[in-house]
């Protein structure tokens, strides 16, 4: 197949387009050209009102190594070769146990899916509730502020990522074919083809459902097995090397040898009280599993406190953001606008927007009782009247008190504590001018808040260490000289945007192997290995890769 990049189409454009642009720009008859496929679609809106969309395009035809050659010295003309996922072949007969996955966010659904893909039948434990149960859970909360601490934002099959717009980010580069590869089972799962080829993708939550359902149901039909409201209580390990002493345990660690483990493990514990063993576990827990972080420290596992930011959600008018993205001639021929800034403060903190939601909501995402955090979301047609992202400043562990590898956790309470009290259990809103003016805001100006969650006016000043509100302060004036009116005086803040990701790393080894237990895989965001839905699937993929070879697979 032949590989073209920097081919310019209008809104609404159709294959036939496509074809005729690569007929022309190569001298082919029309008939010539088949299978044509976006790669590649974004938006070039760098000299506005001319805005238009850029692709990347495959196809094949008659004679193409005789085309490479004549078209040799464009940089823009390749031959192309799909990138496929190189599986492991497992011997099942020489498989012991079944391997158990822990958490049924994105790591862990993806992860159970190429287990029980491979034969291997992956036993699938989520603390919360299935999607569809979930979601009533979490409309009643928005509705009521009634919370269920089990089934939540946070909790509950689909993962955080359900409640936050769908975006499955990607990168560039794909040596391996994972991201494609994970593309394409969301798609054969019920998403939009597109979701291949755009440059920002994204589900909606309200598609999420289904996808998230029919992952699901495909894990049971290969052979696994799914159990909702089964809560990880505790984790049962093995010494290996029979120490009796905490010296002893310290002699042995001065002669360790490479991937040599302290520990192996035997199978957890549900609720409090049913053993369930096994030799092979997935720790695909999610950023927010503070009391599976708790237990796990308490024993002894290799964890470590890490970097992540914190801040406030920012609201303005979707039609703002499309004519400062677009150009108003362009209003309307083009989906709603998202925008990425980033700033260097002053006082040497960096400020950039996260998450951004076009068309969306900020979202009451709490999941422990007396603390408040939030979130922000979209449904798949971005209908929403405002424009919302996350505008937030990065903490590192010198930032925290030294509380030893649950720092990052502490810190993130503290903040939720103070948010929760700053309009008294609803969500805290501020006018920016008030914020400056750090007093409390009475009522909205020029731009009404689209909230899910009961929300109240309050003063947001003091959530924040001094030094993140002057960054803060500072990063939104930077990023009203690069959008008209980021700053205005009536853009509408909420707080508090705490889990960006999670606050500890679960080490790991090149195996993905807990680095001192044997048998027990650090999988996706809440391990500290990933920072989005199509990253930590993507995570998902590599451990139940790894866990395969473990299992005596050998790759094809």
């Amino acid at each position: 197949m032949i590989k073209i990049n920097q081919i310019k189409m209008p809104p609404g454009y159709r294959n036939e387009q496509i074809k005729a642009h690569i007929a022309k720009q190569l001298h082919l008859s029309g008939e010539s050209i088949k299978d044509v496929r976006i790669l590649k679609e974004s938006i070039d809106a760098r000299k506005k009102p001319d805005v238009f969309y850029t692709l990347s395009v495959v196809f094949s035809c008659d004679r193409e190594t005789e085309i490479i050659k004549k078209y040799s010295k464009k940089a823009d003309i390749s031959f192309y070769e799909e990138r496929t996922v190189a599986f492991p072949k497992v011997d099942l007969q020489e498989v012991g146990d079944q391997p158990v996955v822990i958490g049924a966010g994105p790591a862990g659904l993806f992860c159970a899916y190429y287990l029980a893909k491979a034969g291997l039948r992956p036993v699938l434990l989520e603390r919360g509730k299935a999607v569809e149960s979930r979601m009533k859970d979490v409309e009643r909360f928005w509705e009521t502020g009634i919370l269920d601490r089990e089934s939540n934002v946070q909790f509950g099959e689909g993962g955080a990522g359900t409640f936050s717009d769908g975006k499955l980010n990607t990168l560039n580069k794909d040596p391996l074919g994972y991201q494609r590869e994970i593309l394409s089972l969301f798609v054969q799962m019920g998403a939009d083809p597109a979701v291949l080829y755009e440059q920002k993708p994204h589900l909606g939550t309200d598609k999420l459902v289904s996808i998230v359902r029919n992952l699901r149901q495909e894990i049971i039909r290969l052979g696994g097995e799914v159990r909702f409201e089964a809560k990880v209580t505790d984790i049962l390990l093995e010494n290996c090397h029979g120490w009796k002493s905490a010296d002893d345990a310290a002699g042995h660690m001065a002669h360790m040898e490479e991937n040599e483990k302290d520990m192996a493990v035997r199978g957890i514990v549900i609720n409090g009280s049913e053993k369930l063993f096994s030799g092979h576990i997935v720790l695909a827990i999610g950023h927010s599993a503070r009391d599976t972080f708790s237990m796990l420290s308490d024993r002894n596992f290799p964890m470590e406190a890490k970097a992540f930011a914190v801040g406030y959600r920012v609201q303005h008018p979707q039609r703002a953001i499309d004519i400062s993205q677009y150009g108003s001639e362009n209003l309307g021929k083009f989906p709603p606008a998202p925008y990425k800034l980033t700033a260097h403060a002053e006082n040497g903190r960096s400020v950039y927007s996260f998450c951004m939601c076009p068309g969306g909501y900020v979202v009451n995402s709490s999941s422990e009782e007396g603390r408040l955090c939030i979130n922000g979301m979209s449904y798949s047609d971005r209908g929403g009247e405002n424009a919302n992202s996350a505008i937030i400043i990065s903490v590192t562990p010198e930032d925290f008190e030294d509380r030893g590898s649950l720092s990052g956790m502490y810190f993130q309470r503290e903040l939720e504590k103070k948010a929760y009290e700053a309009a008294r259990g609803v969500i805290p809103v501020q006018r920016l001018e008030d914020y400056r003016l750090n007093r409390a805001s009475r009522e909205e100006g020029s731009i009404r808040p689209c909230m899910k969650g009961e929300y109240a006016f309050a003063n947001l000043r003091g959530i924040l260490p001094d030094s993140l509100e002057e960054a803060f302060l500072d990063g939104m004036e930077q990023f009203g000289r690069k959008i008209p009116d980021f700053d205005h005086k009536d853009t509408i803040l909420a707080g508090i945007e705490a889990r960006t990701s999670s606050p500890v790393r679960i080490t790991r080894d090149k195996r993905c192997e807990a680095i001192t237990v044997k048998g027990v895989y650090p999988c996706g965001e809440g391990a500290g290995y990933a920072g989005g839905i199509t990253s930590a699937a993507a995570d998902g993929l590599r451990v139940a890769i790894a866990l395969m070879e473990d299992l005596g697979g050998e790759k094809k």
